[in-house]
């Protein structure tokens, strides 16, 4: 029932709720981005959510636009804002609109869809989330296997506790400012091909 009926529901009513009562801080937030990166305010990108279907995953940009590796462009302001999380507000938007869920594994690139094992690939089968089992385990900070193992296992099973649990985590995690990025990466290295899951190539804005 919680998973069929009482997931959403909570969503929806949490998350037009704090989008009302955060709006000052999210117009903070934009103009904020503005005078550090201008235009545009919001990072777009497509992910792949429920089943696998895409969506436009909404954000605060963190980076200048320009060439050169995401650690060269993400400016002190943006590595704040990164590790206070607050980028990730306008994903409510996403929640509200049933692209995302307030708890669940995060929205990752359609491009790292075949790159899943048939297990990681349970991922897919809820919509991805704000907060979550990988996120309250240690953020980009966790290697890819665990962090998909987590994902793969909170999916396979959705109550009420573990939203619980995995929202409460994922704060506690924020609060203590950890995980922010990978060590050696400006956030989390590309997911590799699922024999080695090593990084490869540049990071990605998570």
């Amino acid at each position: 029932m919680y998973e069929r009926f009482g997931k959403r529901l909570g969503d929806v009513l949490l998350s037009a709720a704090l989008l009302l009562l955060l709006s000052p801080l999210l117009l903070g937030v934009a103009l904020a981005v503005r005078l550090s990166l201008g235009r545009p305010v919001l990072f777009r990108q497509e992910r792949a959510g429920r089943d696998g279907r895409p969506f436009t995953l909404l954000k605060f940009r963190s980076m200048r636009d320009g060439p050169g590796e995401d650690a060269e462009r993400l400016t002190p302001f943006g590595r704040r804002l990164r590790a206070s999380a607050l980028d990730e507000l306008p994903q409510l938007v996403n929640v509200l609109r049933g692209e995302m869920s307030l708890v669940g594994p995060r929205p990752l690139p359609m491009a790292y869809l075949p790159r899943y094992t048939p297990r990681q690939r349970l991922r897919l089968r809820v919509r991805p989330g704000l907060a979550g089992a990988a996120q309250a385990a240690g953020r980009n900070a966790l290697p890819w296997p665990e962090r998909l193992e987590l994902d793969a296992r909170y999916a396979g099973r959705v109550t009420a506790l573990a939203d619980l649990r995995a929202a409460l985590g994922t704060l506690r995690i924020l609060l203590s400012g950890r995980g922010v990025s990978a060590p050696g990466h400006a956030t989390m290295p590309r997911l590799d091909s699922p024999a080695t899951h090593r990084a490869a190539g540049r990071s990605t804005e998570f």
